[in-house]
C-alpha cells in the first residue's frame, strides 16, 4: 500500500525557516488575503473542518458560502423543467418528486429506485410503475439516520452508508414500508462531518467500495482519510486502493477495462479559477496517490503543503472538470437507448460551485474516453439548473436506468429527472 506522506511545513513556515523570501503572485480578487490583524476576540475561530476555513475576511470572498437549498421538496408543478435543456432528439421529464434532498441512486432489477440523502436522514424507494398522471409512489424505507448519502443494491439487499457506518437491509423488496431491520456491515470509519457523507458502490469484483474524504478544506490528512477503500461484502478485508483523494462523491467502472473512474472535488480559497475538479482513473490499485494535499489538478502545487513536492510525483487526472464545479456522481453509459456516439461515455453530475463569484456547474456533462483510455472531450449534456448566476436546481447523481434512459437526482428540489431519446 502507498503510505500517506509525513506532514511537511506549510510554504510560508518553510521559507521562514530557510531565511528566504518569495514574491507571491496576486490571486483572483475574491480570494485575496487582506493584510489585516487577527480577528477580534469576539469572532469565533473557524475550525479546519469548516467549509469556510481559509476564507479571506472582507471583500468579495466574504460573500461566498455554501448554497442552501429549500427546506422542503419542491412540488412537481413548480420544478424548473421548462428551463432544462438537452441535445436534439432527447427529452427530459420528471421521474419522481417529493424526495427531499435526493442524492445517490441505485436500482433493483425490478426497476425500484433507491435514493439516499445527506441532510434529512432518510432513504427512499421510488416504485417503478407510474399512475395515470405519470406520478410514481415514493416510500420512506428508513429515517433518523446520520447522513445516509450512499446506497448500493446487490443480490436482494440494500447497502446504506451513514457518516461512520454501513448497513445492509436484506430482502429489501419485501420491506419497502420501512419494516426492515438492518445488519451492521462495517463501522471502521471516521466520524468527521467535513466530507464525511459517502458515495458507495459494489464493483464487478463483488466488493464494496467506500471513500473517506479529507476532514477539511486543506490540511495534512490522517492516514485514515483522503482515500478509497475496498471491502468484502461482509465488512472484512478492508484495503486502501487509492490515496490523495480529497473528496470523491461519485465513481463507476469502465465496462471494458473494469478500471474504477472517480470524481474528486478540488480545494477552496486559493483562486476563483483554480484548482479544477478532477476525473481520475485507478489503473494500479493500492499504488497510486492522486495528489491531495500536495498537488491539485495535476499541475498546481499547493501553496501551503506543496513545498518540497512536485506534481510529477502523483497520478495526474484523466480530465479536468472545471474550477469549484462540485463534480459528484458519475456513470458510464451502458444502455442501448441513446445513439451509438454515447456508448461508454461518462456522464458526470456537476452540483455547481459556491466558491467563486460567477457560478459554474449546475449541469450534467459528458466525458468521452478514447480508445487509449484518455478523455478526448468534456461536453455539456443537461443544462439549465443555473439561471442568472442563481441555482434553480442542483444535480447530484446520474444513473443509467434499466430501460437505457438516464436518471438525474436534484437535491435542491428533491426530485429525479429522466432523460430519454426518441420517445
Amino acid at each position: 500500500m502507498t503510505p500517506i506522506c509525513k506532514p511537511t511545513l506549510p510554504l510560508a513556515a518553510a521559507l521562514a525557516c530557510l531565511g528566504l523570501g518569495v514574491a507571491v503572485p496576486r490571486l483572483a480578487l475574491a480570494q485575496e488575503t487582506p493584510a489585516s490583524a487577527a480577528p477580534p476576540a469576539s469572532v469565533k475561530a473557524v475550525e479546519r473542518g469548516d467549509a469556510l476555513y481559509g476564507r479571506p475576511e472582507g471583500g468579495a470572498a466574504a460573500k461566498l458560502a455554501p448554497v442552501a437549498g429549500p427546506p422542503l421538496a419542491t412540488p412537481a408543478a413548480k420544478l424548473p423543467l421548462d428551463k432544462l435543456k438537452v441535445p436534439d432528439g432527447f427529452k427530459i421529464e420528471v421521474y419522481a418528486s417529493g424526495l427531499a434532498n435526493a442524492r445517490e441512486m441505485t436500482q433493483a432489477p425490478d426497476g425500484t429506485l433507491f435514493v439516499g440523502t445527506r441532510t434529512v436522514g432518510k432513504v427512499y424507494a421510488v416504485l417503478p410503475k407510474a399512475d395515470a398522471d405519470g406520478k410514481r409512489e415514493v416510500k420512506t424505507l428508513a429515517s433518523g439516520l446520520h447522513r445516509p448519502n450512499g446506497v448500493a443494491y446487490h443480490d436482494g439487499a440494500l447497502y446504506v452508508a451513514e457518516l461512520s457506518k454501513i448497513w445492509r437491509y436484506d430482502d429489501i423488496a419485501n420491506h419497502l414500508d420501512g419494516a426492515a431491520k438492518p445488519t451492521l456491515v462495517y463501522d471502521d470509519l471516521p466520524k468527521d462531518e467535513a466530507h464525511g457523507w459517502k458515495f458507495i458502490a459494489i464493483g464487478p469484483d463483488n466488493k464494496l467500495y467506500v471513500p473517506i474524504g479529507a476532514p477539511g478544506n486543506i490540511l495534512m490528512p490522517p492516514d485514515t482519510h483522503a482515500q478509497i477503500r475496498r471491502i468484502d461484502l461482509d465488512g472484512k478485508n478492508a484495503e486502501v486502493i487509492a490515496r490523495g483523494v480529497r473528496n470523491t462523491v461519485g465513481f463507476d467502472w469502465n465496462p471494458k477495462t473494469k478500471q474504477l473512474w472517480f470524481t474528486d472535488n478540488g480545494r477552496d480559497w486559493v483562486s476563483e479559477d483554480i484548482p479544477n475538479d478532477e476525473l481520475n482513473v485507478i489503473t494500479d490499485p493500492g499504488k497510486q496517490h492522486f495528489g491531495y494535499p500536495f498537488c491539485h489538478q495535476g499541475t498546481f502545487t499547493d501553496p501551503e503543503y506543496g513545498w518540497g513536492h512536485s506534481c510529477a510525483e502523483f497520478t495526474a487526472p484523466a480530465a479536468l472538470l472545471g474550477p469549484h464545479t462540485a463534480s459528484l456522481g458519475l456513470r458510464f453509459y451502458t444502455g442501448t437507448q441513446f445513439p451509438d456516439a454515447y456508448r461508454d461515455a461518462i456522464f458526470v453530475a456537476r452540483h455547481g460551485s459556491w466558491n467563486r463569484t460567477t457560478k459554474l456547474g449546475g449541469d450534467v456533462v459528458m466525458a468521452k474516453p478514447g480508445s487509449d483510455g484518455k478523455v478526448t472531450s468534456v461536453e455539456p449534456f443537461l443544462t439549465g439548473f443555473l439561471q442568472d448566476n442563481k441555482y434553480v436546481g442542483r444535480p447530484v447523481d446520474v444513473l443509467v436506468a434499466k430501460d437505457g434512459s438516464l436518471l438525474v437526482s436534484d437535491d435542491y428540489n428533491g426530485a429525479i429527472y429522466r432523460v430519454s431519446y426518441g420517445q
